[in-house]
């Protein structure tokens, strides 16, 4: 197949996203049972899961909430009524062969998302039902055939269906709504954003037109994306696939295709329906529900600081915006820091450090900073003695690590180790006219005009010291002696 770059003068993408995010409840939307991932099969299900004869609906109240609170954090309209609809289609992971759903009258209207160049419209966002899930077993399995088992422990779990405007021309666009999208739902609490968990899935709807065309091409439909880099391939691959069905003078057909990610292509797997085939209707056993004003009030009194908000304190504090997004975009790592900014660090110093130093540790341990044995109060202390000069910047990122690594108390580690700075001429100057003897050549270089021997004799002195002398006061000091 060939390379994207190929058509890219010629054809413009237009995309569309579809983001399932699984809600952050205790129970499920419809019913009592659980919905904690990572149970055995089976274990999370009752009499509503399993859609037995008699048995009726009774809406979750903080799905409700979660889906108020996402709204408004989206910019959305929170109508003052929503319904619930019956959406027919059977899958062996459905056991009721009908999914509840919202189709008219969603919970959000409208809205959009900032990413760096523009804003991204939001069509709605309607609350939902998840389904089960399949697991399929090879050739060799039961019978001697390959067959599927059925998991009904995610049937029933809280969704918020996000659906954009197809304002996307670029899958970076395409990645950049989604990670976008992702640190709002997670920072509002909603959504834990685990692509790797189920928890956050996009479908992604794609279409081709000739540059400069009004008209939206003939869509596909891309399910089974579950990570930022298979978004991209994917979208990749399928303008490429639509350009050479255009170029050879075929027609791109309505369908829904799964993305491969071993293979890196996409595959048919069924025509693209349209809503009239869902046969959608009222859900019966539910009515229509009421949003009060007041209701949408309370939710929005209880609206956490959003990732835009964040940044933009972040800046004022002193940050570039690069390690203002690094930070932020680290929902524990953003958590952190605003605890440290609390005691009156200097916001760069210590941001310096979280993503050098401390990022580099948690990387290679594969820990979370929360879970790390460097407390904010014990950080803290660390930096007030590097801002008083008792330590040295690089004695400071040494004995991070130390603390990272054992716990101890920052101060107790500087007296164990003696790493206290060297503040006292009198006993600076010794060393100082020792290294400018023993090393006459390079004096005589430096005053002949290499000016950049004088880093030499700094590292000399460093050495000698073992990294604690004051900086200024060595440089003063060693100025004076070579002058002389």
């Amino acid at each position: 197949m060939s390379e994207t770059s190929t058509y890219k003068d010629k054809y413009e993408m237009v995309i569309g996203l579809e983001v399932h995010a699984q809600l952050k409840t205790n129970s499920k939307i419809f019913g009592r049972e659980g919905c904690e991932f990572g149970k055995d099969p089976n274990t999370e299900t009752g009499t509503i899961t399993l859609g037995l004869p008699g048995v009726l609906p009774v809406l979750n109240k903080e799905c409700v909430n979660m889906g108020i609170l996402t709204g408004l954090a989206l910019h959305s309209t929170i109508p003052s009524r929503c319904k619930f609809d019956r959406k027919q289609y059977f899958y062996p992971d459905l056991p009721k062969g009908y999914q509840i759903s919202q189709y008219d009258e969603p919970i959000c209207l409208g809205g959009w998302v900032q990413i760096s160049n523009k804003k991204i419209g939001i069509t709605r966002a309607h609350l939902e039902e998840d389904a089960g899930k399949l697991v399929h077993a090879g050739a060799a399995g039961l019978y001697g055939s390959s067959y599927s088992l059925v998991d009904l422990n995610r049937a029933g779990t809280p969704l918020l269906e996000i659906v954009s405007e197809p304002d996307m021309r670029s899958p970076e666009e395409a990645r950049e709504y989604v990670e976008t999208l992702r640190n709002i739902l997670r920072y509002i609490g909603v959504c834990d954003g685990n692509l790797e968990e189920g928890s956050m899935r996009a479908d992604a709807n794609i279409s081709i037109r000739p540059i400069g065309q009004k008209e939206f091409g003939t869509r596909a439909e891309i399910k089974n994306v579950n990570s930022f880099r298979s978004l991209v391939r994917a979208l990749e691959y399928e303008f490429i696939r639509q350009a050479e069905i255009l170029e050879e003078g075929g027609e791109v057909i309505q369908e829904t295709r799964l993305w491969d990610d071993n293979a890196g292509i996409t595959s048919s797997m069924r025509g693209k329906e349209d809503a009239h085939d869902y046969r959608y209707f009222p859900e019966p056993d539910l009515m229509p529900l009421e949003i009060s004003k007041e209701w949408i009030e309370e939710i929005r009194s209880k609206m956490p600081e959003l990732p835009d908000e964040k940044m933009e304190r972040y800046q004022k504090a002193g940050l570039s915006e690069y390690d203002a997004s690094v930070i932020v975009n680290q929902i524990e790592m953003a958590k952190y820091f605003d605890e440290l900014l609390k005691t009156n660090v200097d916001a760069k110093t210590a941001s310096n450090f979280l993503m050098g130093e401390v990022a580099a540790f948690l990387k290679e341990e594969k820990i979370s900073i929360e879970n790390s044995k460097l407390t904010v109060e014990n950080f803290a202390k660390l930096l007030g003695l590097l801002k008083k000069g008792t330590i040295s910047n690089n004695i400071a990122k040494s004995l991070v690590i130390d603390i990272l690594k054992t716990g101890k108390d920052a101060q107790e580690l500087v007296e164990e180790k003696g790493l206290s700075v060297i503040s006292d001429e009198s006993s600076i100057l010794p060393i100082v006219q020792k290294i400018v003897n023993d090393n006459p050549e390079q004096v005589a270089a430096y005053k002949g005009g290499k000016d950049k021997l004088f880093g030499f004799f700094v590292g000399q002195a460093m050495k000698e010291t073992k990294g604690r002398a004051n900086p200024q006061l060595l440089n003063k000091l060693l100025k004076q002696e070579l002058e002389k």
